[in-house]
């Protein structure tokens, strides 16, 4: 199984970016991991990754908390299928990907700027995984 991270556009702080890249590579202890970002026009996740799970950072989607967020990571792992998260730019997610997604996922009630959600969202995999490993991290 492989959880991938792909987010929509060039990310403008390196910093926010280095974050969750250090998540993603601390994830990538327990399971097979990626990170990349994509344009939308060239790269379509469903047929790019026709098996995998779409899971779309939308403010309007469904709020999980950690525990929840470890079920989902879970599961996926149990059915051996890959998940694919998806979070947008700037202008948020191309038009007809929310009504296509498998889950439609909110991080907070608040808005945050994608830089901000992909580093929350990398921290979240690696604590998701830690925890179905038994590692201390997530306590």
């Amino acid at each position: 199984m492989t959880l991938r991270l792909l987010y929509i556009g060039k990310p403008r702080d390196p910093h926010a970016n280095q974050i969750a890249q250090e998540f993603m590579k601390r994830a990538g202890r327990f399971s097979r991991v990626e990170m990349r970002e994509i344009q939308p026009a060239r790269l379509d996740p469903w047929t790019r990754y026709p098996a995998e799970r779409k899971v779309l950072l939308d403010p309007a989607g469904q709020p999980l908390d950690s525990p929840r967020f470890t079920r989902l990571i879970g599961e996926a792992e149990t059915s051996g299928r890959g998940l694919v998260f998806v979070v947008g730019g700037a202008s948020g997610l191309p038009g007809g990907w929310r009504e296509r997604a498998g889950l439609l996922l909110s991080l907070s009630a608040l808005t945050l700027p994608h830089e901000l959600a992909r580093a929350v969202l990398a921290e979240q995999i690696y604590r998701a995984l830690a925890a179905l490993r038994g590692h201390p991290y997530p306590r």
